[in-house]
């Protein structure tokens, strides 16, 4: 399975000013920020090069790893984080069932509109492509 990486302004939640102090840093995708916060100490270093709160360079990083996951992508990313999930391997542990309940809770406490949750199946299909990822990147980090 292919990971997705895209533009660093595709990520939700990020504004101008915030894309364009990554974009100075030479963060323009999503597998840049990814490959320069590897570490704890390496976000730690990347927020005190950047002056914020750490929360911030957190936030974008749980964003661009989750929108790794090709049908998740940068459309549901920012779903998932505000439904609990921060990590592919949170969501690998995650039974499907709950998770659609705690997505189906957010779109009907923030848009009134439960219209708006993706299908369960949609969900599964989520949670099956992080298990595939998390496998590979196991395996290939055996191998190193």
């Amino acid at each position: 399975m292919q990971l997705c990486y895209w533009s660093i302004d595709k990520l939700p939640g990020l504004n101008q000013s915030e894309q364009d102090l990554l974009k100075n840093c030479g963060i323009d995708t999503t597998k840049d920020l990814l490959a320069k916060v590897h570490t704890p100490q390496a976000k730690q270093a990347f927020a005190n090069q950047l002056q914020l709160n750490i929360k911030y360079i957190n936030k974008w990083t749980a964003l661009a790893d989750l929108a790794c996951i090709p049908s998740v992508g940068y459309e549901y990313c920012g779903l998932l984080l505000h439904s609990g999930i921060a990590s592919i391997g949170q969501l690998t542990r995650t039974p499907f069932h709950r998770l659609h309940r705690q997505i189906m809770r957010l779109q009907v406490a923030t848009m009134q509109r439960k219209d708006l949750c993706p299908p369960v199946e949609m969900v599964k299909q989520w949670i099956e492509e992080a298990k595939i990822i998390m496998r590979f990147s196991e395996k290939t980090q055996k191998y190193l």
